[in-house]
């Protein structure tokens, strides 16, 4: 029956298109900010990449030269694209990073680094903890899943599918990222590096003037508190300086 045949052809096809870019979607998926956390179990982050794959794929296999189905072609296609899809993945698991850099070093500099410092996946100090967990919230209440669907389907324009990445464009991108994320995450920490800098000279000229005076029982209320305060200031605008940050490279990654 030819109409069967048709339909058999189509869905056949439908469906191989679809795996390879699952391959890609599936890997981003693993490593994305918010969509795949450590938090969330298997069964989620599967269910999420197959209804991404669903949005991205009608918008993608038009533009992929699709080999014939195989073996071969199954194995090519799964380590070209996993590798492009966990690189693509990465370069936006950076900016979590920075986040979670910032929260280090503020807590590091202050005293508040050993407050429940092991709770949670990431052995993150406190703020750390609220840094990350406000930054991963906006990022989703903001529409964070549109837009990692455009960047996964602009990716396409990047890395040309079923292709090796180029390593020396990668190489390049991932040390330019790297050291954008760790200037990023200083950057967020800047106002509690200033207040420890700032304690320290303080406490320094009490010492000084009065060396009879425990300064450490005077001072440690006074940075802790002073820790808390300036968190609740400027959370958040280390929020939203990050998600600009992060919404920027979407809008133009890789430039």
């Amino acid at each position: 029956m030819p109409g069967l045949e048709d339909a058999v052809t189509l869905t056949t096809s439908a469906l191989w298109g679809g795996l390879i870019v699952f391959l890609r979607v599936g890997a981003a998926m693993s490593v994305l900010p918010a969509l795949g956390e450590q938090m969330l179990s298997v069964r989620v982050k599967l269910v999420l990449a197959l209804v991404l794959t669903s949005v991205v794929a009608p918008a993608v296999l038009p533009r992929i030269d699709l080999p014939e189905p195989g073996m071969g072609s199954l194995v090519a296609a799964a380590v070209t694209e996993t590798l492009s899809g966990l690189f693509l993945g990465i370069m936006l698991r950076l900016f979590v990073l920075a986040i979670q850099t910032a929260g280090s070093i503020a807590a590091q500099s202050t005293s508040l680094a050993q407050i429940f410092g092991s709770q949670g996946m990431d052995p993150l100090p406190a703020v750390g903890h609220i840094l990350t967990i406000s930054a991963l919230a906006l990022l989703m209440a903001t529409g964070f899943h549109v837009k990692a669907a455009a960047y996964l389907v602009l990716s396409y324009d990047i890395l040309p599918p079923l292709m090796f990445p180029d390593p020396a464009a990668v190489a390049d991108a991932g040390r330019e990222r790297i050291g954008q994320s760790f200037a990023l995450g200083f950057s967020l920490a800047a106002p509690f590096v200033i207040l420890s800098v700032l304690y320290n000279l303080t406490l320094g000229v009490i010492n000084k003037a009065m060396p009879q005076l425990m300064v450490a029982f005077v001072g440690a209320p006074v940075i802790t508190l002073g820790s808390i305060a300036m968190l609740l200031l400027c959370a958040p605008i280390i929020l939203t300086v990050w998600l600009e940050a992060l919404e920027g490279f979407l809008a133009n990654p890789f430039r």
